[in-house]
């Protein structure tokens, strides 16, 4: 798996670690409790979404469905839209940010190029440094790399 930088640096968007490839960054996103962090390396401009799953019964699919929301405030998450069948983003009717929002927008063109697999050379995507599965803080290279710890990597 490719790891454009497996470093982990902090600032303040606090701690985090770069997901350079594209099959692995749509892998940590939809492991079931992802915070990613998409980042504009021309303006620096950064939006950062928690990515929940639901269980297939919930949905009544197969599939697991997907809630993304966006980070608006200190810790306070808006809801924008869902992944469903591990694949296909729509925004939310009942979500109170407009789906022409640049948050939004952002979201679903960051996503189109990413299950495209596309890593757009200007885009950044973190992770926080913690399992996009199961919440457990990171600590071997490997697992910092792609976002998931061991356990974790051999359930999916």
């Amino acid at each position: 798996m490719a790891a454009r930088s497996i470093t982990a640096s902090a600032d303040d968007a606090g701690l985090r670690a770069e997901l350079a490839d594209p099959a692995a960054t749509v892998r940590f996103m939809l492991a079931g409790k992802a915070h990613v962090t998409f980042q504009s390396r021309k303006t620096g401009t950064r939006f950062t979404y928690r990515i929940n799953e639901t269980p297939p019964w919930h949905s009544g699919k197969r599939q697991p469905l997907h809630f993304v929301a966006v980070l608006t405030g200190p810790d306070h998450y808006e809801y924008l839209g869902c992944v469903y069948d591990c694949r296909a983003y729509s925004h939310g009717r009942a979500s109170r940010i407009d789906r022409n929002a640049p948050s939004a927008v952002a979201f679903m063109w960051v996503w189109s190029r990413l299950t495209a697999g596309e890593m757009h050379p200007e885009l950044a995507v973190y992770h926080e440094g913690r399992c996009g599965r199961c919440g457990r803080r990171l600590t071997t290279p490997e697992s910092i790399s792609i976002g998931l710890g061991p356990k974790c990597r051999g359930e999916r």
